[in-house]
């Protein structure tokens, strides 16, 4: 029986030119977006943060799967659908996202205190 190692994995997403485009409702949206996403691609959403200027995931992941398509589809269907749903967003940049994003494996470190960093990211 094949086994499935699944990894903790904190990727980092920003908008484009690291503008603090992400508030007020468009927060509860993406968060809802990036939750369908997840559970459509079969990850587990461990921690999400949302801030003005980046957003902070811990996600577990399956490796054979792989956390660049899982970004990437978490990128390209909130973008469309954030830049639909709001306009303005899309008048201030010619896209929501950078093309690049910062990725972390958890390792050993307890997810307790992977969440509380994550958690604490927003009082920086």
């Amino acid at each position: 029986m094949p086994s499935i190692e699944l990894l903790g994995r904190g990727p980092r997403l920003c908008p484009k030119y690291r503008r603090r485009v992400l508030g007020g409702p468009i927060v509860e949206r993406l968060k809802q977006v990036i939750g369908e996403v997840i559970e459509e691609k079969g990850a587990w959403l461990v921690e999400l943060e949302v801030m003005p200027d980046q957003v902070h995931l811990l996600v577990e992941v399956d490796p054979q799967f792989g956390i660049h398509r899982l970004v990437k589809a978490i990128k390209g269907r909130s973008s469309r659908v954030l830049c639909q749903e709001y306009p303005a967003l899309e008048s201030r940049l010619p896209t929501l996202w950078t093309n690049s994003y910062f990725v972390a494996t958890v390792g050993g470190a307890p997810t307790d205190v992977v969440k509380m960093y994550v958690e604490d990211q927003k009082n920086r």
